[in-house]
C-alpha cells in the first residue's frame, strides 16, 4: 500500500495537489493541516463524506484521505519519539511514506510578509523539523516548495526589470538578500534540501513558483481580491501602491503539472522556476478583470499599503530547454476562470 503525505494539505497549493493525486493515483493520501490558514476538506472536496477514527478523519467513500488536524511540528515530534507512530496508532500497513509534499508554512499575502515577519520566521522551525524527519524516515520522493522570494531583492528593483535565472542563487557564491523573513526561510530550505540529497541520499526537488493563482485561492491574495472587486464593479478601483509593480502570474494547474515532471526527473535538491516568463503589472491585471466586467474605472492608488519588490518574474529558459515545459494556460484564460469564480460568489 502506498501512502503519500501532504503537509499543509488544506492550503491553496496543498489542496490542489491532493485533488490531483486523487485523480492520477489510487493511493491513500495522509493530509496534515492545522486549518489556521487552510480550509477543511468539506469545503473543497466533491461528494464529501467522512468518519472519525481516533484523532483522524477518514474522508471519501473510498476512504483514501486520512486527515490529521494539528500543527505539523507536533506530527513530526510524535514520529521522532516513535518512528512507527503512524503505523501503530492507526493500524496502517506501510513501511514509509511514498511521495511527500511539504506545504506546511506560515504564508500569506504582502500584509503578512511585511506586517508580521517574525511570525513568518516560524517557518524555520517547521522546515528544520521536516528536513530532520525525512533523513530518518526516507520517503521515496520529496517536494520542497521554495519561492521566487528567495531571489536577491537587488535584482527586482525599479531601475530595470530582470528575468530571474535559477543561477542567480548560488550557494557557492554571493547569495544576496532575499525578500524578508519569508525569503530567508525558503532560501534556507533550499540549502537543507541539497544537504538532504547529498549527505543522506534523499530524492528531493525544490520549486521556485512565482505568483501562483487559481479559482479557489483566498481573497487575502491579490488576484482573487482584484477579481472580486471587478465583479462588484468597484469604481474608483483601489490598488496597493501605484499598481506599476509587476509579477509573473502562473495558474495552479500549470504549477502542479510541472511538479509532477520535476519529481520524476530531479533528485538532487536543485531548484527550478515555475512561471510564465512574462511581467504583468497590477494595473494591467486590473485592466484584464475590468474588461471582463465591461467597464473602465478610475484608479485609486493606496500609497500607504505594502507592495514588496518592484518587479519579479522568472527566466523560463532553463526549464524549457531541460524539460520542455511551459505553461499551457494563458493569462487571459486563467484570469477569466478566476473572474467567473468570483461572479458565482456574489
Amino acid at each position: 500500500m502506498k501512502i503519500h503525505l501532504v503537509s499543509g494539505g488544506c492550503g491553496f497549493v496543498g489542496r490542489n495537489v491532493v485533488k490531483r493525486l486523487l485523480k492520477t493515483t489510487e493511493d491513500k493520501i495522509f493530509v496534515v493541516d492545522d486549518l489556521s490558514i487552510g480550509r477543511h476538506p468539506k469545503e473543497w472536496l466533491d461528494n464529501f463524506v467522512s468518519k472519525p477514527f481516533k484523532d483522524l478523519e477518514i474522508i471519501g467513500e473510498d476512504e483514501r484521505i486520512l486527515f490529521w488536524k494539528g500543527d505539523f511540528r507536533n506530527f513530526l515530534f510524535y514520529q521522532r519519539e516513535n518512528p512507527r507512530y503512524v503505523q501503530e496508532k492507526y493500524g496502517l500497513d506501510f513501511d514509509h511514506f511514498s511521495d511527500v509534499f511539504h506545504f506546511a508554512a506560515i504564508v500569506g499575502g504582502r500584509m503578512k510578509i511585511d506586517g508580521d515577519p517574525m511570525m513568518v520566521g516560524l517557518d524555520l522551525s517547521i522546515d528544520s523539523e521536516f528536513f530532520y524527519w525525512i533523513t530518518r524516515h526516507k520517503p521515496d520522493r520529496v517536494l520542497y516548495p521554495s519561492s521566487s522570494a528567495a531571489y536577491p531583492t537587488s535584482l527586482q528593483n525599479v531601475e530595470g526589470a530582470l528575468a530571474l535565472k535559477e543561477s542567480d542563487i548560488d550557494f557557492n557564491g554571493n547569495l544576496g538578500t532575499p525578500d524578508m523573513t519569508y525569503g530567508w526561510t525558503k532560501l534556507t530550505g533550499e540549502f537543507l534540501a541539497q544537504i538532504a540529497a547529498k549527505h543522506y541520499g534523499i530524492s528531493i526537488v525544490c520549486i521556485r513558483p512565482f505568483s501562483g493563482y487559481g479559482e479557489d485561492q483566498e481573497t487575502s491574495y491579490p488576484v482573487p481580491a482584484i477579481a472580486m472587486r471587478a465583479a462588484k464593479k468597484e469604481n474608483p478601483f483601489e490598488v496597493w501602491g501605484t499598481g506599476k509593480q509587476g509579477r509573473d502570474f502562473v495558474h495552479i494547474d500549470d504549477i502542479i503539472d510541472f511538479i509532477q515532471i520535476l519529481m520524476d526527473e530531479v533528485h538532487d535538491g536543485s531548484a527550478y522556476n515555475i512561471g510564465s516568463g512574462k511581467l504583468t503589472t497590477f494595473l494591467e491585471l486590473i485592466d484584464v478583470f475590468t474588461s471582463f466586467a465591461g467597464y473602465k474605472p478610475a484608479i485609486k492608488p493606496l500609497l500607504d499599503k505594502p507592495v514588496g519588490v518592484q518587479s519579479r518574474y522568472g527566466d523560463p529558459t532553463l526549464v524549457r530547454e531541460k524539460f520542455g515545459w511551459e505553461p499551457k494556460i494563458s493569462l487571459e484564460e486563467g484570469m477569466r476562470r478566476v473572474y467567473e469564480a468570483a461572479l458565482k460568489k456574489l
